[in-house]
């Protein structure tokens, strides 16, 4: 379970912000049984290859990982696509720019609010090219040896 501030991050989709761009995040609530919520606890989902989409009028989280909870008299299906819960303008906002846009939502983490609320961190963004992401690879490794020589100078 990963450490971020104060909230808990149960999964995180560390390959998001270096596939995609992430223009706006916003929070949303899942609709999840008791032993997704058993499972989350434990730190064992996984969102590496979810996305969410539009089914009728309402967001789905598809294609995450929640292990099945063995003590659980009545388990759920470990991929089963799990509503997004969100106001409607919010639903409206994300799919106008989605379809407009030609914009992906992708799940960025999952973590638990200070009320013990499970929530999704989803993310509006726009797919990197190839050369966007050596760009990037190269101001990091650029800022790593800044930051070197600065301690080497001062020490």
């Amino acid at each position: 379970m990963a450490l971020r501030g104060d909230e808990r991050y149960v999964a995180l989709n560390r390959r998001a912000r270096h596939d995609y761009l992430i223009e706006d995040t916003i929070e949303a609530g899942m609709e999840l049984v008791g032993s997704e919520v058993k499972v989350l606890r434990q730190g064992l989902a996984s969102i590496a290859e979810a996305y969410a989409a539009e089914r009728g009028d309402e967001l789905w989280l598809i294609n995450a990982h929640f292990p099945v909870y063995p003590p659980a008299r009545f388990n759920h299906e470990p991929r089963r696509p799990r509503r997004l819960l969100l106001r409607r303008r919010e639903i409206n906002r994300l799919l106008g720019a989605v379809k407009r846009e030609g914009m992906t939502l992708v799940p960025l983490a999952i973590y638990f609010n200070e009320r013990g609320r499970a929530k999704l961190e989803l993310g509006l963004a726009k797919g990197k090219r190839k050369a966007d992401k050596r760009q990037a690879e190269k101001a990091r490794d650029w800022q790593r040896a800044k930051a070197r020589l600065m301690r080497e100078r001062n020490a």
